[in-house]
């Protein structure tokens, strides 16, 4: 059996809910829904990629490990300005990804929410 590593950032949501930031399983990286704080999509989506740049950085690895995002957002009108932020930091490694519309996230304060999977 593989070793598991978890991280926790010290979310309150975490022990709430019950789950880690980030996990990982051999060369595996998974990090959960990941949310920020900002002004509109854009700013969100920004911090939401640091966050977890910083949590793969605790695994040894960086974003160019990413292999896919999911991400969800409250009006997927502002698909363009999500995918900006995205880009600014996946246009060379070009992860898979999938962009879709939820009714609402956690808080209403929260528009967007993305998942990470990576690969050492």
């Amino acid at each position: 059996m593989k070793e598991i590593k978890k991280i926790s950032t010290g979310a309150p949501w975490e022990d709430i809910v019950g789950y880690s930031r980030a996990i990982k399983i051999g060369d595996v990286i998974e990090i959960s829904g990941t949310t920020a704080k900002g002004a509109n999509e854009y700013e969100q989506t920004l911090a939401i990629i640091k966050i977890a740049e910083k949590a793969l950085k605790e695994f040894g690895a960086d974003l160019s490990n990413v292999i896919r995002t999911r991400m969800y957002c409250t009006d997927i009108s502002q698909w363009e300005e999500i995918g900006k932020a995205h880009g600014e930091f996946f246009s060379k490694t070009r992860p898979v990804t999938t962009m879709v519309e939820v009714s609402k996230l956690i808080s209403p304060d929260i528009l967007v929410e993305i998942e990470f999977s990576a690969i050492l």
